[in-house]
């Protein structure tokens, strides 16, 4: 039987992903997440804590990542933890822990540069919605 092993996160990528392809041909895209956490501190106020976490995927999940990921775009992964052991030529033993992705949901980008025109069109839906008081009109 195999023991629980999964998880959910939520940060921003760190840097843009790396896309690479094993021997026989499968794909692999990794990427590390900033994952923030606020907490109460003993003086009443709020402490920040960043985490960093690498994120490996496989197969089309890989190309996904690698086509729609980028430095600073939000995520949520879902999947579980994996640990790398290995022997280092100094004979000493080294180990890391990972995360393999089994699903990842990428945050809405929203464009801060928008135009006026983009502006006059949220006004008119805006408007037809809020004071005419009627559904607002399809796309």
């Amino acid at each position: 039987m195999n023991s629980i092993n999964s998880l959910v996160i939520e940060g921003n990528i760190v840097r843009d992903p790396l896309a690479k392809e094993t021997a026989r041909g499968t794909a692999l895209c990794t990427f590390s997440i900033a994952a923030n956490r606020s907490f109460k501190n003993s003086e009443g106020g709020f402490d920040k804590e960043v985490s960093y976490f690498d994120v490996e995927t496989w197969g089309n999940l890989a190309q996904t990542c690698s086509a729609n990921g980028g430095k600073g775009r939000g995520v949520r992964v879902i999947g579980r933890l994996k640990q790398n052991r290995w022997t280092g030529s100094d004979g000493k033993n080294y180990s890391k822990i990972s995360i393999v992705a089994e699903h990842v949901e990428f945050k809405p980008v929203f464009n801060k540069n928008h135009d006026a025109d983009d502006e006059e069109t949220i006004r008119d839906i805006l408007h037809h919605v809020v004071e005419e008081k009627e559904p607002m009109p399809a796309f």
